[in-house]
């Protein structure tokens, strides 16, 4: 058995990777859709892991309409995806009421995380009876920094939400055809000679 070189084994990892981004633009052409699916899986799942922290922080602080903010934003999370399933039918033209649903879902998000932030800051800066942030409350500003996370990611969302069609036409002009050195080998035959 003749053993591979170093560079033999570098270039056939190169074409296993080569022919993985390959497959992965052909599935991202048949379906682009799964571009702002997958920004609003990130989103969510960044929430989700957190409610420990979020939910401790409501206990702690009870401001005004901070558990009813928080519902609000798992609630429209959820609908948000059944949104974005409807919203990009295969082999059809996006449906763009549902992707104008989804962007004001995520703008209320974006709205319900700016308020629990903003009882987070007022609990530890007001003047009477202010939360120390100690180690037994750390898990406030976890919370503080889950929330501003998840605006980011939620308006990362929203800009894929929008750019959605226009990466759908930019995905179609890329060429994913492979040359097959047989197809090269048979049209340089000449079929003449056999007969």
């Amino acid at each position: 058995m003749k053993k591979k070189s170093f560079k033999d084994v570098m270039r056939s990892i190169g074409a296993w990777f080569a022919e993985a981004f390959r497959k992965l633009l052909v599935s991202l052409k048949k379906s682009p859709s799964v571009i702002p699916l997958l920004a609003l899986v990130v989103a969510f799942v960044e929430y989700s892991l957190n409610l420990t922290a979020i939910s401790d922080t409501t206990a702690k602080i009870q401001g005004a309409n901070m558990g009813l903010t928080s519902f609000v934003t798992m609630l429209f999370m959820i609908l948000s995806f059944v949104c974005m399933f409807s919203a990009y039918p295969k082999r059809k033209k996006p449906n763009y009421l549902l992707m104008a649903l989804m962007l004001v879902l995520y703008s209320a998000v974006i709205v319900a995380d700016v308020m629990y932030i903003d009882r987070i800051v007022n609990a530890i800066t007001r003047a009477d009876n202010p939360i120390k942030i100690t180690t037994s409350t750390a898990y406030i500003l976890t919370a503080q920094n889950v929330l501003t996370v998840h605006i980011v990611l939620i308006a990362i969302t929203m800009v894929m939400v929008v750019l959605e069609p226009l990466f759908a036409k930019l995905l179609k002009k890329i060429n994913t055809t492979v040359e097959l050195e047989a197809a090269a080998e048979i049209s340089s035959l000449d079929l003449a000679e056999e007969e």
